[in-house]
């Protein structure tokens, strides 16, 4: 049977606390008829929590029984207005009926003179407000959903029911537009329905709040996506007769950026500069390391700086940024002459490069006297060496992921020999150029038996004579 809602002037809306609907209170059984025993919550399925917000001068909005799916009778709390629906809204209410003919449901706001530049807001409504003129000429704005707004504002997170007259049809349309989860008219409430309602607004909020992290975890994606494309080098290479070409592939799932890092520029002289470099580690802390050696690298030599000079001054840098003293890079640096006949190189820690002439097997350049990776000894010096290159060549390099990975269920690595045999099965089918770094970073993860663990950074460097 309906029971009536307790009212606020009798229970201030404090001490209803966690109060249950109760229905009228159960006959006595007849002998030899089993009394039927009341249902009581369970501690693991606590029951859903209704908070109504109603004022009815008239004697109380009367509500029937309500029970949740589990048979479990809703609890109920009351509030006469907002502000002691805003002291009763604690985390565990599930959902709350407001009454639209609370007394501050609706809100006036000034507007423009009547004088036929208001004659779109009066006798009309837009997002539930209808334009009116008083008699003084002016025109006000009734907001027929304040009330809903303001819970909407104060209860983001909450699923939100409606209560109005049946020949309110529109403003109760309106409300779902606004943000409610549903609307139901006064005259046909029954427990039902209304447990019904309630169950459905609940999931519904919880769908919704589900979509709208969904989507803000992709809008995040694509702006870190956007983020690191952008911290990506672009090679400046214009004036220059050499070709280039690189392979990019971090280590960490997801990622568009990784510890490693290249770059690649020419400077007014003619000389083309080229690097790579491997910060330990591959995850977001290196990558944000790695991007600010690659810009520091840039700056230093489009400033002059070469050889050791050049990678003394990016350790300083690398001491100041890096996140603990046990962070270190390796590097290796190639300033090719404007005839691109011959280059000087520069390695710290880092592999040597791969260097393919026509008519000869690829093979690996001279790296002796390499000095350390940057951030291991103070004081340290790094020797530059000159090499011939020749009329046409292509030079590579690479990064230790590319050879780290295993060939096939065991524990042997690929290594250098390994990688300058399967470049050399690549040149003599005919590859070059990005079709041979492709060819090269898919045989070494299909070797590794998936993908590589380690970030991958492939630079190849091309010139061909006359």
């Amino acid at each position: 049977m309906p029971v009536p809602v307790p009212r606020q002037r009798d229970t201030s809306a404090t001490e209803s606390g966690q109060a249950v609907l109760h229905t009228a209170a159960p006959a006595v059984a007849a002998p030899g008829v089993a009394q039927a025993t009341p249902q009581t919550t369970t501690p693991h399925t606590p029951p859903l929590t209704l908070l109504v917000i109603e004022d009815d001068p008239a004697g109380g909005l009367t509500l029937p029984e309500i029970l949740d799916a589990d048979g479990h009778r809703i609890r109920l709390r009351t509030a006469r207005n907002l502000t002691e629906a805003e002291r009763l809204l604690t985390p565990d209410v599930h959902c709350i009926l407001l009454d639209l003919s609370l007394p501050d449901a609706s809100a006036r706001t000034p507007g423009a003179t009547a004088n036929g530049s208001v004659s779109g807001a009066i006798n009309g409504s837009v997002n539930g407000a209808v334009g009116t003129v008083n008699a003084a000429g002016t025109a006000t704005t009734v907001d027929r959903l304040l009330a809903l707004r303001q819970v909407l504002r104060i209860a983001p997170r909450h699923a939100v029911l409606v209560l109005t007259d049946e020949d309110d049809v529109e403003r109760a349309a309106e409300a779902v537009r606004v943000g409610a989860q549903d609307f139901l008219f006064r005259d046909e409430l029954d427990g039902r329905l209304l447990s019904r309602a309630i169950r459905y607004a609940v999931e519904r909020k919880r769908a919704d709040i589900a979509q709208y992290k969904l989507a803000e975890s992709k809008l995040r994606a694509q702006e870190n996506a956007r983020l690191e494309r952008g911290l990506l080098p672009t090679p400046l290479l214009e004036g220059s007769d050499l070709r280039f070409a690189a392979r990019y592939r971090p280590g960490r799932s997801r990622a568009l950026l990784g510890g490693d890092f290249y770059d690649t520029v020419r400077t007014p002289d003619g000389t083309v500069h080229a690097m790579i470099g491997d910060v330990c580690g591959h995850g977001p802390d290196e990558a944000a390391l790695g991007v600010e050696l690659r810009i520091a690298w840039r700056a230093l030599t489009l400033a002059g700086l070469c050889g050791d000079d050049l990678l003394a001054t990016l350790q300083e840098v690398l001491e100041v940024e890096r996140p603990c003293e046990e962070i270190f890079a390796t590097l290796c640096t190639v300033d090719i002459a404007p005839d691109g006949r011959r280059a000087g190189l520069c390695l710290a820690g880092h592999p040597a490069p791969l260097i393919s002439r026509p008519g000869r097997r690829a093979r690996l350049l001279p790296y002796e006297n390499s000095g350390p990776a940057l951030g291991l000894l103070p004081r340290a010096r790094w020797p530059r060496r000159q090499v011939e290159l020749g009329g046409t060549w292509s030079l590579m390099l690479y990064t230790d992921g590319l050879i780290e990975g295993r060939i096939g269920e065991g524990k042997e690595r690929l290594g250098q020999d390994g990688m300058v045999d399967m470049i050399n099965r690549h040149l003599e089918r005919g590859l070059s150029g990005e079709g041979l770094l492709e060819a090269s970073v898919t045989e070494a993860r299909r070797l590794n038996g998936g993908e590589l663990t380690d970030d991958v950074a492939v630079v190849l460097l091309s010139r061909a004579e006359g």
